[in-house]
């Protein structure tokens, strides 16, 4: 089996504020929230595509302070979607804070978006590859 990125950790304040943002704003899936004692909790969401995000609770007041800079204000986390239009229409609906109106690029339709902790996102439609068959 060729190796792939299956999940990868994202610090929040609250397991509850990071479900409530991914599950229900964005309409990723909750796969697992198991109790660990201690009040900490296994929380993995997942996107329609399989990436998984593990939510995580910062264990020491370094961690505490990168909630929302995991990336030092980069976009560090991309989302894509087959339509742009309807996916960037329901997320200002569910109250999704866009950084900037949709822009197009060579690459496709792109708009940065926070999520309520601060960690940057891209909301992005690839560009349709050229048909080079013929």
């Amino acid at each position: 089996m060729p190796n792939r990125v299956a999940m990868v950790s994202l610090l929040v304040p609250d397991y509850e504020s990071g479900v409530a943002f991914y599950r229900d704003r964005l309409g990723f899936r909750l796969v697992t929230d198991t109790p660990l004692g201690d009040g900490k909790r296994w929380v993995v969401v997942e996107a329609d595509s399989g990436a998984r995000l593990l939510l995580a609770m910062p264990g020491s007041p370094e961690q505490a302070a990168r909630i929302g800079d995991q990336t030092g204000g980069r976009v560090g986390f991309f989302l894509e979607t087959d339509d742009f239009a309807a996916t960037h229409a329901r997320f200002l609906a569910a109250g999704v804070a866009f950084r900037e109106a949709p822009r197009h690029e060579p690459y496709g339709s792109v708009a940065v978006f926070a999520d309520p902790f601060g960690n940057l996102w891209d909301l992005i439609e690839p560009a349709k590859a050229a048909d080079n068959t013929g």
